[in-house]
């Protein structure tokens, strides 16, 4: 056993056993050695897995367009607050910021890019030290006021480069932290399939998975649950689950949704991330849940494995975020698969834009197909918009297909 292993141990002991909720926790966020909290792991090709921004920029650009889009929808407003939750290593946060300071051959796109850019207050939420440090190598010359920022477009002189430089992108540790409540928009790019989940099991009723120690290895037994919330959670989606049905009950969306409706004064939270409606996800087929964990782009259904070296997840239910975040003034306004999504906001245009006589076009395409295609991340993969303001705005990604009420 290592030495993170051993701590594990010792709260069983002390505690008895701990709730898998606790396990996932500590596997992940644990200070200094959790899988997220250590700085050890790589994120990536290179690493335990990879997200949309690593397959490729084009991404970042549909989402820099997306951001553009909600401005204007609500009405250009002087500062509008992009918020990223869980950036990363910060390649999205580039890509965004690379689509908005390149120029284009449109002059009404390239107005409302400079337009933007004045308005725009890009803020990463990061809690740990070591992501920020990447973030901030990788975005280094966004954070200087002379060289990068030099080159900006349309900000040709001196005094301009300078006073709107400095404020572009600013880092907070948490939602709590911002000096002013947000105005623009919260977003976050396969987030909360990272937060820690209840496993439960029906039998002749409800039973929590707890992890104890039997003195060779991690173990799985079943007792009583250990809050009634997870039964009420079952009820408030009409669950109904037959002996034997083994699945994930993740409570802590609805405290998250919580922070985010309260950090935003007027805008939207934009979620991606791979999950299903609470029909799909508790359906008669998928009796063994959904929980995988992921160490060298290889997955394993073994959290005991590799404590704190892989990554370890749980699909969303998306309905619980149209159903809590409306209790918290957050209205979902649009929700299909990313891949409809990207094609509804245009992606083949942004496609025909940024390749028009490119040699490398065929082996650009056949990495943008694994954001559309529903072999890779177009089906996988669901996004979702919630509004908190007056209206229903209409945004151009759920033009093609809205199935927000299939939540």
């Amino acid at each position: 056993m290592n030495p993170f292993e051993q701590i594990i141990i010792e709260k069983i002991r002390k505690e008895g056993p701990i709730t898998f909720e606790m396990f996932m926790d500590m596997s992940l966020y644990y200070p200094e050695l959790g899988y997220y909290s250590s700085g050890k792991n790589a994120i990536g090709k290179g690493g335990d897995f990879y997200t949309s921004p690593h397959l490729h920029p084009v991404f970042g650009i549909m989402l820099g367009k997306q951001l553009i889009e909600m401005w204007m929808v609500m009405g250009r407003p002087e500062i509008f607050h992009a918020v990223e939750i869980g950036a990363g290593t910060g390649y999205l946060c580039k890509d965004i910021l690379d689509y908005l300071h390149k120029p284009s051959s449109n002059i009404a796109v390239s107005e409302n890019k400079y337009n933007f850019l004045r308005s725009l207050r890009y803020v990463i939420v990061e809690p740990y030290q070591h992501f920020e440090a990447r973030q901030r190598e990788l975005l280094g010359d966004y954070l200087k006021c002379r060289g990068g920022f030099e080159t900006r477009p349309y900000f040709k002189g001196k005094d301009e480069i300078e006073e709107a430089c400095p404020e572009l992108i600013s880092w907070v540790q948490s939602l709590r932290n911002p000096d002013n409540r947000v105005t623009g928009c919260i977003f976050s790019n396969e987030l909360l399939d990272a937060f820690p989940v209840h496993l439960v099991v029906m039998e002749d009723e409800l039973k929590e998975i707890y992890v104890d120690f039997d003195g060779r290895k991690f173990v799985e037994i079943k007792d009583r649950i250990s809050s009634v919330k997870l039964s009420d959670y079952l009820k408030e989606f009409s669950v109904i689950l037959r002996s034997g049905y083994r699945t994930e009950i993740n409570l802590r969306i609805k405290s998250w949704l919580e922070k985010a409706g309260a950090a935003l004064s007027k805008g939207f939270l934009l979620t991606i991330d791979y999950g299903y409606s609470a029909r799909e996800y508790y359906s008669e087929e998928r009796t063994e849940g959904t929980m995988l964990c992921y160490h060298r782009h290889q997955f394993n259904e073994d959290p005991f494995s590799n404590i704190g070296e892989q990554d370890i997840t749980a699909h969303v239910n998306f309905s619980s975020l149209k159903k809590w975040g409306k209790e918290f003034g957050l209205r979902t306004i649009g929700y299909c698969p990313q891949g409809t999504f990207l094609i509804s906001s245009g992606i083949d245009e942004t496609i025909t834009e940024l390749y028009p006589y490119s040699s490398d076009y065929a082996s650009e395409i056949v990495k943008i197909k694994g954001l559309i295609f529903p072999q890779g991340m177009g089906a996988s993969h669901d996004v979702m918009v919630q509004y908190k303001g007056e209206g229903s705005p209409e945004l151009r990604g759920f033009l093609l297909r809205n199935q927000k009420g299939n939540l």
